[in-house]
């Protein structure tokens, strides 16, 4: 394949394919957090006190709750985007990364799911 200079090793390899979508998924997913967080920041100033009932009834109405729900999944996606990116980096046995990229996607997803539960719980009236 190569004479062992460092152009051999790689020569033929190919691109992965898939750099370009991960980036731009991580990139739409940020500019997607920035303007749900400053949404969020926005609507919790202009909120007339910050106790459990105030919230619960701002966040019970449809348009809080679905963008609530958006920036929950957002912001899970993209911090799994990032540290996938850190995994696939730093982690160079086949197995350990495997293992590492399987619990962040169970970390990730269950985190994900809980705050949306947690939003529909709140979003539905319950206590």
């Amino acid at each position: 394949m190569g004479n062992g200079t460092s152009i051999g090793r790689v020569r033929g390899l190919g691109a992965a394919h898939n750099g370009t979508h991960h980036w731009l998924v991580q990139r739409f997913t940020a500019i997607g957090n920035l303007l749900l967080v400053l949404w969020f920041g926005a609507s919790l100033l202009l909120l007339p006190g910050f106790g459990y009932p105030a919230v619960a009834e701002w966040l019970a109405r449809p348009v809080p709750a679905t963008a609530m729900a958006l920036l929950v999944i957002s912001t899970f996606w993209h911090a799994r985007l990032g540290m996938q990116v850190l995994i696939e980096d730093y982690v160079h046995e086949h197995a350990n990364k495997f293992a590492c990229i399987a619990a962040l996607n169970l970390v990730a997803f269950g985190g994900a799911a809980f705050g949306l539960f947690c939003v529909i719980r709140l979003a539905l009236g319950g206590a």
